[in-house]
C-alpha cells in the first residue's frame, strides 16, 4: 500500500480528517484538483470566515435522519474548534445569534489547516484530476486504488470529501456522489440550499424595482409537511431584481426545497409586534398604512406594499374586516417563490450521501469497509450562519479518527 488513508477532496472536512488521521500516525494523501487551496473557506463570511456557530445543535441541520450528526458533532464541539484556532494564535469574534468571524482574514483558517496537516505528515497531490477509482482486492490487505493525472496510488481506506454542487466557479463537481452511486451507496437528490429565492413575474411587477431594500422580519415556510414542525427565523430579508434575498431569506429557502419547492413562504413584516393591536392603536389616524408602516419599514417599501393590496386609504375609512385582513397579512405575506438562483447563488447543497448507508459515529459506509463520506457530500446540510463549517469540522474528525 502507498498510503493508509486518501482523503478526496481538501476543503474544510477533508483537511480535518487528514491533518487528524495524519497525528494518530496514518500515512495519509490528500488529494485535490482545485488551486487555490480551500477556495470556499476564504470566500465564506465575507472574507472572515464564519468558521462555526456557538448554538450548533442537531436541530440546526437537516436531514432525512436528523439524529444523524448528532454523534460527531457531539464528540468535536464549536469549542474544541475554538481551542484549535486559539492555540494557533487566530483572533475572533462573535457577529450575531452565535456566529463566529475571525478578526482578520479566513486565509487564517486556511493557513491553520494545512499547517495542522502538514504537522500530521501528511502528504499532498495537488492539483490533480482523479480519474478513476476502485476497490483493490488482492494481497492480504484490500482497500482502494485512486488513478489520477498524476498517477495511481492505493490505499486501505478512503475518505470523499469533494463536497456538493454549490458554487461552482471554485471548482465544485458531483464527484462524491458519482463515486457512491459506483460502491452502491444511494444519494438523496442534491437541490441548490441557502439560496436566494426567485418571484414570479406579477410580483416582480409590484415589487422588483424596490431592488435593495432591506427590513427586519421573521420568515417561515408557510406550509410545512404534516407531521413537521419547522423553523422560523427572524433576520434581514432583501427584496432583488429577481425575488428575494438576505439571511431570513436564505434560512428558509432551505426548508423550502426540502418541501420540494413547493407552497409559500410567509414573511412577518412586524416580527414581535400584534399587528391587530398596533393598527387598533392607529383606528383613528388620519394616515394611509403606507406612511405608518414607514416606522418599521422602508419607506418605498411600505408604500408599494400597501398599493399592491389596494389599502391606500386612511385607515379611519378602513372597515374592521379590512383591517383584520391587514393585521393578518401583515404577521404572515405569503409569497409564493418561482424558483431559486440555483447553485451558482447557493451556499451550500441539500440532500447527498443517503446518511442510511453510513455509520453514525465514524461516517463509514455500511458494506464497504474502509469507505468514508464527510462534509457537504453528505446529506446533512446546517443553518446558515457557520453551522456547516461545524459539521465539517465533525464529521471530519469523526472520520479522522477512524480511518
Amino acid at each position: 500500500m502507498d498510503f493508509d488513508v486518501i482523503v478526496l477532496g481538501a476543503g474544510a472536512a477533508g483537511m480535518m480528517c487528514a491533518a487528524v488521521a495524519g497525528r494518530r500516525g496514518r500515512r495519509v494523501l490528500l488529494v485535490e484538483h482545485a488551486v487555490p487551496l480551500g477556495e470556499k473557506i476564504r470566500i465564506s463570511g465575507g472574507g472572515r470566515c464564519n468558521f462555526t456557530n456557538l448554538h450548533s445543535r442537531p436541530e440546526a441541520f437537516l436531514s432525512r435522519n436528523p439524529d444523524f450528526c448528532r454523534s460527531a458533532l457531539a464528540r468535536y464541539t464549536p469549542r474544541d474548534f475554538i481551542a484549535l484556532i486559539e492555540r494557533h494564535g487566530i483572533r475572533y469574534h462573535e457577529k450575531t445569534l452565535g456566529q463566529l468571524f475571525c478578526d482578520g482574514s479566513a486565509v487564517q483558517i486556511i493557513a491553520m489547516l494545512r499547517s495542522e496537516c502538514d504537522a500530521a505528515g501528511v502528504h499532498w497531490a495537488m492539483p490533480v484530476k482523479v480519474e478513476r477509482v476502485a476497490r483493490h482486492e488482492g494481497g492480504d490487505a484490500p482497500g482502494f486504488e485512486v488513478a489520477t493525472t498524476q498517477g495511481s496510488f492505493r490505499s486501505r481506506a478512503m475518505v470523499v470529501a469533494t463536497g456538493g454542487l454549490s458554487i461552482p466557479k471554485i471548482g465544485a463537481t458531483p464527484l462524491g456522489y458519482r463515486i457512491a452511486e459506483q460502491f452502491g451507496l444511494p444519494v438523496v437528490a442534491p437541490k441548490p440550499a441557502l439560496v436566494p429565492l426567485t418571484a414570479p413575474p406579477e410580483w416582480l411587477a409590484q415589487f422588483g424595482k424596490l431592488s435593495g431594500a432591506s427590513f427586519d422580519t421573521t420568515a417561515s415556510c408557510a406550509e410545512a409537511p404534516r407531521g413537521s414542525e419547522w423553523p422560523s427565523f427572524r433576520e434581514a430579508a432583501l427584496i432583488t431584481h429577481r425575488g428575494l434575498s438576505g439571511p431570513a431569506i436564505l434560512q428558509v429557502s432551505s426548508y423550502w426545497q426540502l418541501a420540494g419547492g413547493r407552497g409559500p413562504v410567509a414573511l412577518d413584516l412586524l416580527p414581535g409586534r400584534d399587528s391587530g393591536a398596533w393598527l387598533a392603536a392607529h383606528r383613528r389616524d388620519p394616515q394611509g398604512l403606507g406612511a405608518l408602516l414607514a416606522e418599521f419599514l422602508p419607506r418605498r417599501f411600505a408604500q408599494s406594499f400597501a398599493e399592491a393590496h389596494g389599502w391606500t386609504q386612511p385607515l379611519a375609512q378602513l372597515s374592521n374586516a379590512v383591517l383584520e385582513t391587514v393585521a393578518r397579512t401583515l404577521n404572515g405575506w405569503r409569497i409564493q417563490p418561482s424558483g431559486t438562483l440555483g447553485y451558482a447563488r447557493a451556499e451550500v447543497t441539500l440532500g447527498g450521501v443517503d446518511t442510511d448507508a453510513l455509520s453514525q459515529q465514524t461516517l463509514e459506509a455500511r458494506g464497504v469497509p474502509g469507505l468514508y463520506f464527510i462534509g457537504e457530500v453528505v446529506d446533512v446540510t446546517g443553518w446558515l450562519g457557520g453551522y456547516n463549517f461545524q459539521w465539517a469540522w465533525s464529521s471530519g474528525h469523526a472520520a479522522g479518527m477512524a480511518a
